[in-house]
């Protein structure tokens, strides 16, 4: 396993604000920052992988400061790593965490060629549910096949509210 920490992107910025007539009275933030940033990790198939897999993910949302809720990512990291971890013939899967363009891109690959269905099953089954419970909270979600199996994902778009929070907390 990869352990880390990732590090801050590159942030390409985009046109600021116009500042009026009068000239720029004070540097402006960018209307949207495009930024473009990878993190692919290598994880034990094995059920303590999915506590790794959120800690990894929590570490890059922190460190990267996405404008995300951390703990819908968490959760859903944990849904697509516990699933995985479930179909995999192999040893490991792999995690890969993208930030671009306004939104958290995260992918979980695993070598099954099975295709994720979402059950919405009764209330009180323990298994089956995950799939709902990502394409609810999600931006989007879906899987694509690999050349060793499939991944499937989910994004997150970014928050104003906690962008401009995540702005002003490292000042």
């Amino acid at each position: 396993m990869n352990t880390m920490a990732p590090t801050r992107p590159i942030t390409l910025h985009q046109p600021t604000r116009p500042t009026g007539p009068s000239g720029p009275s004070a540097p402006q933030k960018p209307l949207r920052p495009a930024v473009l940033q990878k993190r692919r990790v290598t994880l034990a198939a094995e059920p303590a992988s999915a506590g790794a897999a959120r800690s990894q993910v929590k570490a890059t949302i922190q460190a990267w400061e996405i404008p995300v809720d951390p703990s819908i990512a968490v959760l859903l990291t944990s849904e697509l790593v516990t699933n995985a971890i479930r179909h995999e013939k192999g040893d490991t899967i792999t995690l890969v965490i993208t930030c671009a363009y306004g939104q958290l891109h995260v992918d979980v690959h695993d070598t099954s060629c099975t295709l994720p269905v979402p059950m919405d099953g009764p209330p009180d089954a323990e298994t089956g549910r995950g799939l709902v419970l990502v394409a609810s909270l999600s931006s989007s979600w879906g899987y694509y096949g690999t050349t060793t199996g499939k991944a499937v994902y989910f994004t997150l778009a970014f928050q104003d509210g906690l962008a401009e929070e995540a702005g002003s907390s490292g000042e």
